[in-house]
């Protein structure tokens, strides 16, 4: 399910950065182009940490197995919440994902997907871009909830579907 809003499908995402909280606590300023240089990107954007479904995304995120020990891609969240509060939040669900502190909504609005609640305050709206090593848009699902984007929560499935549709199988070694 996608919708107009955000960039499109093969466009190259924007070089931005911001404060990135890694999953040990470590806060570095990070473009977005020094993690897909590394491996493809599931940028995944959301409101707030500690909201109840924030915490459902994060959690399915962290329970989809495939996305928390593959290595094909790299999960990573936005959302206006501190770098304080983002450890606090990777810490009570035991994440293992980094999550940008997008305080002034600088990555949302290069990505299109900062909207107004109520015409009064900014948010990310509910949304996940594909990104491969050349940090082309290969996947784009953004949240079109009719009273509240914020509020509709990613296909793990559907993204998983694309990942692999794109990059392929990651295929199982026992251990060879």
């Amino acid at each position: 399910m996608g919708d107009s809003r955000g960039i499109e499908v093969g466009e190259t995402a924007p070089d931005v950065g911001a404060p990135l909280v890694h999953p040990d606590g470590e806060v570095t300023e990070t473009k977005l182009s020094e993690l897909f240089e590394e491996t493809p990107v599931l940028l995944s954007f959301y409101t707030n940490d500690f909201t109840p479904d924030c915490i459902e995304e994060w959690c399915s995120f962290r329970d989809y197995d495939w996305f928390a020990s593959g290595d094909q891609v790299q999960v990573v969240g936005v959302s206006r919440s501190r770098a304080y509060t983002h450890r606090k939040f990777i810490d009570y669900l035991d994440l293992g994902f980094p999550l940008y502190a997008d305080r002034d909504l600088d990555i949302s609005d290069a990505f299109g997907v900062t909207y107004r609640v109520f015409k009064v305050a900014a948010r990310s709206r509910r949304s996940c871009f594909l990104l491969d090593s050349d940090g082309r848009v290969r996947y784009k699902w953004v949240g079109e909830h009719p009273l509240d984007p914020t509020r509709d929560t990613p296909p793990v499935s559907e993204i998983h579907e694309a990942i692999t549709d794109e990059f392929g199988e990651e295929h199982e070694t026992f251990g060879l």
